[in-house]
């Protein structure tokens, strides 16, 4: 018997999904999450899974954004061969219409991340369209459909390669995750595809993304095939590296690894890595023809009550008086609290900037002396002065900061992640300070803002330069003025921290 489905159902499943999971977590993965937060010894990793378990518990119960970063959508759709759509629009049109309202609605709007062209005036197409979208005929009478929302942070941090045959999966990847550094905002879980040909390899590593975090109970009925046991192996090997959540040194790197795999060439090994962020966003529903598939709210018992306190010897930083000589004292690793007036500045600001600054021409804002923040916020909503506005991958400035420290009196910058060696000579040579934000709190660090307006670049929309008004923004120095970095000493110490209580525990056995 032939399913008929409504058009308009399919539009209204897939707007309710991308509402639902901007902010809404899983449970599973807010149970992953507490459960390394109960396990982690480094204070650095616990705050930060702190930050985002409590900006988790507040998107859930203010329903906006649990990052600013709202993702590229990504859809997998199977239409079983037995149903019949009727409407006037083509399905992908369908499914793109779902992600337009869900974007533009006015109670949460999420923020519209996709360009077109993008390799000439990347435009901003202003509702998030078009989706990734992937298609299987099946049999049946339904069509079922996953809808997700990649971070852009995350998705940058993908690794591809084309092994030899007899080349080891597992060695790759532990040489690939230390490069993918923290902007796809560890704690998360890494997918992996193997076979295929390419393009497959990346397909199935992104689809195995969509699978519940459950390596515990993997753990303890053990491996019955060989995707299984590279499971076990790489959580265990990756977890050991240290590197830890936000890349600052801790036992939880992965909440989980998923891996799939499909046939190949016999003279072929491709294998894919696509790590899914702090932010990780993804629904799941069927549509009988019987009306939209609506997502049912969590209950929000389902959240642990976690409380993040400041210690007493945090930094409290007024940015209006702060001086180089007060930034020449601060150390890496140490927590700082800032308020006053922040400029921001992402991507598409600081190739303005420096375009500019090389003509000789005059900049919108005069940054001496100033802190800028690499971020491009949602746009707010009822009373909100701006929309959640989290941090956004500081290693995308690298090529800009010594110009701009350097020919602006640029004191500070506050981003995500690590920096590279280039921008860590500038902020060395130049005597700077690097601040780094918990990716995955966006919500939390929105409600240290006071006040917002564009001063330059308005055109550029989410990526206008705002000053912000902030109040005790909590932030930590990632590199400071003497160019040592809490990226590269954290993870170093931690990596020998498990050595050494393998080597106990090996001992004693």
């Amino acid at each position: 018997m032939t399913t008929i489905i409504q058009q308009d159902d399919i539009i209204a499943s897939v707007a309710d999904a991308l509402q639902y999971i901007s902010y809404y977590h899983p449970k599973d993965f807010i149970d992953a999450m507490h459960q390394a937060y109960l396990k982690e010894r480094s204070q650095a990793a616990k705050d930060a899974i702190a930050q985002i378990l409590i900006n988790s518990r507040m998107c859930a119960q203010g329903h906006r954004p649990i990052c600013q970063d709202t993702g590229i959508v990504t859809i997998f759709i199977h239409v079983g061969m037995n149903v019949k759509i009727e409407g006037d629009l083509p399905l992908e049109d369908m499914l793109n219409e779902g992600v337009r309202q869900a974007y533009k609605h006015p109670d949460n709007v999420l923020r519209a991340s996709i360009l077109s062209d993008p390799d000439g005036a990347r435009k901003n197409t202003g509702d998030n369209t078009p989706a990734i979208i992937h298609y299987k005929i099946v049999p049946g009478d339904t069509i079922d459909v996953h809808v997700a929302a990649k971070g852009g942070g995350s998705e940058a941090k993908s690794k591809f390669a084309m092994l030899n045959p007899s080349d080891s999966v597992v060695d790759w990847v532990l040489k690939m995750v230390p490069q993918m550094g923290a902007g796809w905002c560890p704690p998360g879980m890494l997918g992996i595809g193997i076979g295929g040909t390419a393009e497959k390899a990346m397909l199935i590593a992104k689809e195995s993304l969509l699978e519940p975090v459950d390596i515990h109970d993997l753990i303890k009925r053990g491996a019955s095939n060989r995707a299984e046991e590279l499971r076990l192996e790489l959580f265990d090997k990756v977890n050991k590296l240290g590197i830890g959540a936000q890349g600052l040194g801790g036992l939880t790197t992965v909440l989980d690894v998923k891996v799939h795999d499909y046939p190949t060439h016999a003279a072929n090994k491709a294998v894919a890595i696509i790590p899914n962020c702090a932010a990780t966003r993804h629904a799941h529903f069927t549509l009988k023809g019987s009306g939209p598939a609506l997502q049912t709210p969590p209950n929000l018992e389902d959240w642990p009550d976690i409380s993040w306190e400041v210690g007493e010897s945090v930094r409290r930083v007024n940015l209006d008086t702060v001086r180089p000589e007060d930034v020449q004292t601060w150390k890496s690793g140490e927590t700082v609290l800032l308020s006053g007036k922040l400029l921001t500045g992402r991507d598409a600001a600081h190739k303005r900037m420096v375009d500019m600054i090389n003509k000789g021409e005059p900049l919108p804002v005069d940054l001496q002396g100033r802190f800028i923040y690499y971020v491009g916020p949602v746009d707010p909503v009822r009373n909100e002065v701006v929309g959640p506005a989290g941090p956004t991958t500081a290693t995308r400035m690298d090529k800009f900061t010594r110009t701009v420290i350097e020919k602006t009196g640029l004191l500070g910058m506050v981003g995500k992640a690590e920096r590279g060696d280039a921008a860590i000579e500038a902020i060395k040579d130049n005597k700077a300070v690097y601040l780094m934000a918990v990716g995955g709190a966006a919500y939390l660090v929105s409600k240290a803002i006071t006040a917002a307006k564009v001063v330059g670049f308005a055109d550029l929309g989410m990526e206008a330069i705002y000053e912000f008004e902030v109040k005790d923004m909590p932030v930590t120095v990632a590199v400071d003025s003497t160019g040592d970095s809490a990226h590269k000493t954290g993870p170093q110490i931690w990596q020998a921290k498990i050595a050494e209580t393998e080597q106990v525990l090996t001992l004693k056995d």
